[in-house]
């Protein structure tokens, strides 16, 4: 799926439904562990550069960086006009596998307007297999967690307004859910992915 359609979700949480989306953040403090996983410029296949880095605990010295956390910006033309998203993202080892935490850090911008009031920021989860120059990401499919819970295969503290499924478990129960799946074709055989070549 086209890297603009991420974006756009990511933008809006009331999105058609594409990747499992969480009230409540995949971790806890005693999770996050120091890397650089993540750190540098990347480029998708449609030309969106991701720009990782990691974020400072005060003013910006050295002494100051907070290496278990990072801001994404995303910077990618929409038609003739260049538009940028920033996010806050964190490193999580599940399973033996890693997962990436997206949550949405500006998203009303300079101005607020009626429709920047409706947008919630959530998180969303990914899982993640990298080598030194790229990085794998693939969202959870929602449509297959809706079945889940249709069918009764799982329970996870959710709510469900008839357009979209939001995940209200807390970390602890959210861990378990991905532990259980980290290793499930089908549930990430639709979500959304992303290709990133280090730039």
């Amino acid at each position: 799926m086209k890297t603009r359609i991420i974006i756009s979700f990511l933008l809006v949480a009331f999105f058609s439904g594409c990747v499992v989306y969480s009230f409540y953040p995949l971790y806890t403090e005693k999770d996050l562990f120091p890397n650089n996983i993540l750190t540098g410029t990347w480029i998708d296949d449609d030309g969106t550069e991701w720009k990782f880095e990691h974020v400072h605990k005060g003013s910006k010295i050295p002494t100051n960086i907070d290496s278990t956390s990072y801001f994404l910006q995303l910077k990618y033309k929409d038609e003739t006009i260049y538009r940028e998203s920033k996010f806050r993202v964190h490193v999580v080892k599940l399973g033996g596998i890693y997962f990436l935490d997206f949550y949405l850090e500006d998203f009303m911008g300079d101005d607020i307007e009626l429709e920047s009031l409706h947008i919630i920021p959530v998180h969303t989860f990914a899982k993640l297999v990298f080598t030194e120059n790229q990085l794998h990401i693939n969202w959870f499919d929602q449509n297959w967690l809706e079945d889940l819970i249709k069918e009764n295969r799982i329970r996870i503290h959710h709510e469900n307004n008839g357009d979209f499924i939001l995940l209200t478990a807390k970390p602890a129960e959210l861990q378990k859910f991905v532990a259980k799946y980290v290793n499930s074709e089908e549930a990430f055989k639709d979500g959304m992915e992303a290709i990133l070549t280090r730039k």
